[in-house]
């Protein structure tokens, strides 16, 4: 196993970003499991942490595999032959797109709770997730980090599939990933603790990581 658990795994992502030669100006997390890890890369940079809203959309039978993927600004990404092998309809999409929109909006607005969305005009934006298995909610991240504004996009993993990371090296500025087996069968065989990560833990992290940057300034 690589990571204890996902705070290791943000200490040890940090690390791998810290030989770059420029540094990250703000972190975009992908919740909820990305939080954790992204908050330990915020740390070590001393630099803002927010969300970036992005769910995967998964096939009706078996929601654990994508077909697609939704993030915030409208931003919406599908694969259709998996979609297609899966069995989706144009209704089962526009009734799955609807459905997950809405959770979308309500997990963003719970995670902020009223304070507005970090600013990427210009930045440097570090989007962190805690793994990358087909990199469909990666990529609409990435895409919807440009949207708001950042001059460039890198994207951080502590492991991914090769043909994930492969997929994101072209859409992202820069891909580190800190480990790259040659197959990936379950993100989660690389920690020692995968729990699920709670609204109430993603909103504890970005209230802690807010709290320290101010005491930091």
């Amino acid at each position: 196993m690589g990571f204890a658990d996902r705070r290791d795994a943000g200490r040890q992502l940090a690390a791998s970003l810290a030989a770059r030669v420029v540094a990250p100006t703000l972190i975009l997390a992908l919740p909820r499991g990305g939080v954790p890890v992204a908050l330990e890369v915020a740390r070590a940079f001393a630099v803002p942490l927010d969300v970036l809203g992005a769910r995967k959309l998964g096939a009706p039978a078996n929601p654990e595999r994508a077909v697609g993927a939704i993030a915030e600004g409208g931003v919406a990404v599908l694969d259709q032959h998996a979609a297609s092998r899966c069995g989706v309809t144009q209704e089962g999409l526009d009734e799955m797109l609807r459905r997950e929109r809405e959770e979308l909006a309500r997990q963003v607005a719970l995670y902020r709770a009223g304070r507005p969305a970090q600013d990427a005009t210009g930045a440097v934006a570090v989007i962190v997730d805690d793994g990358l298995a087909t990199g469909l909610t990666a990529l609409a991240a990435v895409r919807a980090a440009r949207a708001r504004g950042a001059a460039s996009v890198i994207l951080a993993v502590p492991v991914g599939a090769p043909q994930a990371v492969a997929m994101l090296s072209e859409e992202a500025d820069e891909v580190v990933c800190h480990t790259v087996p040659r197959r990936l069968r379950a993100v989660g065989g690389f920690y020692g603790d995968f729990s699920p990560v709670s609204d109430e833990e993603v909103a504890s992290c970005l209230r802690e990581a807010a709290t320290e940057l101010e005491v930091a300034r």
